[in-house]
């Protein structure tokens, strides 16, 4: 009982402590970003005819091409026909409904996207932020985010009072909810500046890699509690955080750091429930989890290395070394 109510306090202190110092920068506020996302939802679940639907196809080229894989059907023709069916279907309609319930004008998302991609153009000045639209694919399709399009699937991201979810097990579900949304964006941008070399890569190169991804969405979003930045619930975090010093260690006796095995490197950056080699209660995805501590203590510790030479540095080992990690057992 003790133990629980440690957990529950160290999960109160840090909810409390997220808000402090979170406020956006002047010189980022004023960075030229105007986001307005276009609900194709409403118009493609309008659609009632062919016509009507050849049409749709012929305004939005990009959106066909990218997030409707246009080039994996015969023809445009029978593309066509197969969203006919969908923009009719009755209970796709239903989750439609419940997204203008659940996200409204998106008001909402378009403010965090936009402060997002403030961040972004303020490091990286020549990033040409892409449109951003919003669709209702039937489970389909989650995310997109290209050079030249954003795709948001918002029945994904209803959250567990939608009529139809993803088929994936509960620990994944968690993170299809609305305030997941733009860090999820968020993510997916990272790709394009994390500097990576997959090549022979041991577990530390691939902690590392996410490490950094994860330090750059807590950048871009910086009012973000680091829950929704990984996917973990609130205890979850409590729970790593408490236990940090124990984790470590375990990939320290076991020789973890410079395994090759891709079939053990899985086992601590890919998704699972739980990874009971090190606790039942711990949850997957820690290496990812202790790679992102990793990249933060380095960049405490080297206050002069900028947010684009971090994302560039492939250097993992480095990384490591420098940030002089070294989480003591609790």
């Amino acid at each position: 009982m003790k133990g629980r109510l440690l957990l529950l306090f160290t999960a109160l202190l840090w909810f409390g402590c997220q808000k402090k110092g979170c406020q956006i920068p002047e010189e980022i506020a004023n960075v030229p970003v105007k986001i307005e996302v276009e609900q194709l939802e409403k118009r493609f679940y309008a659609i009632n005819g062919l016509p009507q639907m050849q049409q749709f196809l012929q305004q939005e080229p990009l959106f066909a091409d990218r997030f409707l894989q246009r080039k994996s059907y015969p023809n445009d023709q029978l593309l066509a026909q197969n969203l006919l069916r969908m923009a009719t279907d009755t209970s796709l309609a239903r989750l439609v409904k419940q997204s203008d319930a659940a996200f409204g004008d998106l008001t909402e998302v378009e403010k965090e996207l936009e402060n997002g991609f403030k961040h972004v153009k303020h490091y990286y000045p020549n990033f040409y932020v892409p449109p951003v639209k919003s669709f209702v694919s039937g489970l389909s399709r989650d995310l997109l985010v290209s050079d030249s399009l954003i795709v948001l699937g918002l029945d994904f991201f209803i959250g567990r009072k939608a009529a139809f979810r993803p088929q994936a097990p509960q620990y994944i579900l968690e993170r299809y909810e609305k305030e997941n949304l733009a860090p999820s964006v968020m993510l997916l941008v990272s790709n394009k500046f994390n500097k990576t070399d997959f090549v022979n890569s041991t577990m530390l190169e691939e902690m590392i890699d996410y490490g950094k991804s994860f330090y750059f969405v807590e950048r871009m979003v910086p009012c973000t509690p680091d829950s929704l930045i990984i996917g973990y619930t609130g205890q979850a975090v409590a729970d790593v955080q408490h236990n940090e010093g124990k984790i470590w260690a375990h990939f320290i006796e076991k020789g973890l750091l410079y395994e090759t095995s891709q079939f053990t490197i899985r086992k601590y950056i890919g998704e699972r429930p739980n990874i009971p080699e090190i606790s039942a209660r711990c949850p997957g995805r820690v290496g990812a989890w202790v790679g992102w501590q990793i990249v933060r203590q380095y960049m405490e510790k080297n206050p002069n290395v900028t947010l684009p030479q971090l994302m560039n540095e492939k250097d993992a080992r480095k990384i490591l070394d420098q940030s002089k990690y070294k989480p003591q057992k609790k």
